[in-house]
């Protein structure tokens, strides 16, 4: 498994390789310039030469071959402010490769090789590396040439390498100390960095690996200026509070449903017991068995929603969501509640308005709109009115079930939606009740990315209100 202490390692490799290269590049790059100036100094005073020579045939037929030619071409070829301190020789031959002359700087020559003068022919122009006499290398130019009286001569302009040698050393040297010196600071830098990134990961790492279930309300602390460890220690924490949170339901739900369930099997329990501590008559015996069957019934209440609430808890909940028109639905779950209203003397309504499509999943909004609807006719009295709006409101679709029940006290209100939790009223008044009806409404606009409040005033009734995005497309303005 790699470690960021590797990964810190394997940069300043990368670096050092990258300077490798760089220095490598540079020197070439150089060498060639280097050579390109020099070539072109040559090819400047070989051609001054070839004017001079085309100008005055006449200067070489002279018997000393190292006869200085006029002002004109000595000024022109030997300037000392255009590369000091270089040596520049020229030599003119002709096509048999005898030296017909040469200047001040030249050395005495020989007969120039059979080679050089086949490619001196062929090529009209011809560069080598030679090393001179004294051993120092020098730079050879060639051009074979012809006059305008049709004579034909081969000029060779020389020039020493010998401060372009040292250039090269020099910045070979230079290329060196400076990437020598870079990558020590930078593996130094490297090891420094990586202690320092380290030690607050491990520490981190260290209070992490410590933590158990008892030490949730704890929380991890990191001493770094740095923004980012910061964030991430931010970031842990976050997780932290919502997994304690998570953990505080998860043991609230169990044993609060533990507690709803216990009481009856405890009923069972007692009633099987009681039976069996006698013989009983064929009456008594129906009478127990009708009696433990609510019971069952009750639990049996108690798991459905139970699972429901599961499904929702879960990290992917049981959701498709579709294009969705709400109407029609809304119109579908009144006409199935009308009877139930009908045998309570309730008036049910529902009034729509044109609204946009939503995205939604039909079966678990009809739940959740069903158990709006079930509780409103449940705690709404004989006589009273429950009322269902659907309209636009701003980017959103809204869903009212309004009554005219007992109403919701005010400190009960921000408990609604908790698990299991109903109001004393609610209890004396349903008491097969699970508590689970709201928090499953809840769950399922939480998956749909939905809303859902409550404003109620006690003796006067209670309004629910479900909101959907709306589909961007056909949004209605407010």
């Amino acid at each position: 498994m790699k470690s960021l202490r590797s990964l810190i390692s394997w940069s300043a490799i990368v670096l050092m390789a990258g300077l490798l290269v760089f220095s490598a590049l540079v020197y070439a790059a150089s060498e060639i310039l280097l050579q390109r100036f020099v070539d072109g100094r040559l090819l400047v005073l070989a051609e001054t030469l070839a004017e001079f020579v085309d100008r005055h045939p006449e200067f070489y037929e002279h018997s000393g071959k190292d006869t200085v030619p006029t002002n004109e071409l000595t000024q022109s070829i030997t300037e000392p402010h255009v590369l000091p301190d270089v040596t520049h020789a020229l030599r003119v031959f002709s096509t048999e490769g005898s030296l017909l002359w040469r200047n001040a700087h030249a050395t005495v020559q020989g007969p120039l090789p059979p080679r050089v003068l086949e490619q001196a022919r062929l090529k009209t122009l011809l560069f080598e590396t030679l090393d001179a006499p004294d051993g120092t290398p020098a730079r050879h130019l060639f051009l074979f040439l012809v006059s305008k009286s049709h004579k034909r001569y081969i000029l060779q302009a020389e020039a020493s390498l010998l401060h372009y040698q040292e250039t090269l050393n020099g910045l070979a040297l230079l290329l060196t100390l400076g990437s020598g010196a870079t990558l020590i600071l930078a593996w130094v830098g490297s090891l420094g960095l990586a202690k320092k990134v380290m030690a607050p990961i491990e520490a981190l790492c260290a209070g992490a690996e410590t933590m158990s279930e008892a030490d949730l309300g704890k929380r991890l602390t990191m001493d770094s200026p740095y923004r980012e460890f910061r964030r991430l220690i931010q970031a842990v924490n976050a997780v932290l509070d919502q997994f304690q949170r998570s953990s505080e339901v998860q043991r609230n739900f169990c044993e609060i449903a533990a507690h709803e369930m216990k009481t009856p099997l405890t009923i069972l329990q007692g009633n099987l017991e009681v039976a069996l501590m006698k013989a009983r008559t064929a009456e008594e015996y129906r009478e127990v068995l009708l009696n433990n069957l609510q019971q069952v019934d009750r639990l049996i209440a108690l798991t459905r929603p139970l699972l429901t609430l599961a499904k929702f808890t879960s990290s992917k909940p049981p959701v498709n969501l579709v294009p969705l028109a709400l109407e029609p639905l809304i119109q579908e779950i009144v006409d199935e509640l009308t009877l139930l209203a009908d045998d309570h003397r309730i008036t049910l309504t529902f009034e729509p308005q044109p609204v946009p499509s939503v995205l939604g999943d039909a079966q678990w909004l009809k739940q959740a709109l069903i158990n709006l609807m079930d509780n409103a006719l449940r705690y709404t009295p004989s006589g009273g009115a429950v009322s269902i709006r659907l309209q636009a409101v701003g980017q959103q679709v809204a869903v009212s079930v309004e009554d005219t029940g007992h109403g919701i006290e005010p400190e009960n209100i921000p408990h609604l939606f908790e698990r299991f939790y109903r109001t004393d009223w609610a209890r004396a008044k349903d008491s097969a009740g699970t508590g689970l009806g709201l928090p499953i409404v809840k769950e399922i606009m939480d998956a749909h990315g939905g809303s859902i409040s409550v404003t109620s005033e006690v003796n006067k009734g209670s309004i629910f209100t479900l909101r959907l995005p709306a589909l961007a497309q056909q949004a209605v303005p407010a």
